[in-house]
């Protein structure tokens, strides 16, 4: 099953163990690295999205953040938690740390996307569904042991608690990608612009620091027209954040389709168009040749 961390951890010790002194290495260190990284490039292990189809054009790296805004409603969690599945899925060690909604709920949405079935139908309620539904959560429980975490906290999170929290996550459990949903639990004020940039300055150090991924869901400022397409200077808060991160994936629902739908049913002239849509505005290491 996916397994929650002890109460008495003092995450933020995991911040004060770092030396600076052992960080200054002359360049000639990194020359046999590099030359094994040329090389190992080929085999070394991928991880990607969830959708073959972006193979080409994205891969998550080590050492990196990835911020994942989006407006209420447009299913920016829904898609998150679908991607740290897929990575579970790819034998990496995964930690989803949601500080808005409670790890139950957090689990029955996983166990749905896993069980590709909507689990909450009556049929499920009935019968033989309750048993039916026992099977998807122990098949999930096996699935995911030893390769997910949950972070039993909800509302507000002090920064170097969930810092603390990462550090440990990669340290003492060898996790390779953790989720934060979301920033504002971690930064409340919305105009304390320096605690933003230096929240997120920490966050990417640690992941370089300690080779793992970081996974950053943010939120986006109220558009003029919900139907407008968002791009990166649409982020809420510090511009700095953009800066800071190496990826940065913008999740945006159609609405408008969904609109014209309800009005035109298939005469609508949207219907060919996608339900929603994964922006990919920053990548800051691609080294492929496709449009990345």
């Amino acid at each position: 099953m996916p397994e929650f961390f002890p109460d008495n951890i003092d995450f933020a010790a995991y911040l004060k163990d770092s030396d600076a002194k052992t960080k200054v290495k002359p360049a000639s260190d990194f020359v046999q690295d590099a030359k094994d990284r040329l090389r190992s490039r080929v085999k070394e292990k991928r991880t990607y999205l969830p959708w073959p189809k972006c193979n080409d054009v994205f891969e998550f790296r080590r050492g990196e953040v990835s911020l994942w805004p989006g407006q209420n409603g447009h299913g920016k969690t829904d898609l998150t938690t679908q991607v740290a599945l897929s990575l579970v899925g790819q034998d990496e060690k995964v930690c989803v740390a949601s500080f808005e909604m409670k790890p139950v709920i957090t689990m029955a949405r996983m166990v749905r996307m896993f069980a590709m079935t909507n689990t909450s139908s009556p049929e499920y309620q009935r019968g033989d569904g309750p048993r039916a539904l026992d099977a998807f959560y122990d098949d999930f429980g096996d699935w995911t042991t030893g390769r997910l975490w949950l972070y039993d906290q909800t509302g507000t999170a002090y920064p170097d608690t969930v810092l603390g929290m990462v550090k440990y996550c990669a340290k003492e459990l060898g996790i390779t990608h953790v989720f934060i949903d979301s920033l504002m639990k971690c930064i409340r004020a919305e105009d304390d612009h320096n605690g933003q940039k230096e929240f997120v300055d920490q966050l990417c150090a640690i992941a370089k620091d300690c080779d793992i991924h970081v996974h950053l869901v943010h939120h986006l400022k109220k558009p003029a027209k919900e139907s407008d397409m968002p791009d990166k200077h649409d982020t809420k808060g510090s511009g700095s954040i953009t800066d800071q991160i190496d990826n940065l994936f913008m999740v945006w629902r159609n609405k408008p389709k969904e609109a014209a739908f309800r009005a035109q049913g298939d005469l609508s002239n949207k219907k060919s168009e996608a339900d929603c849509y994964l922006l990919c505005r920053k990548q800051r290491n691609y080294e492929g040749n496709g449009d990345g």
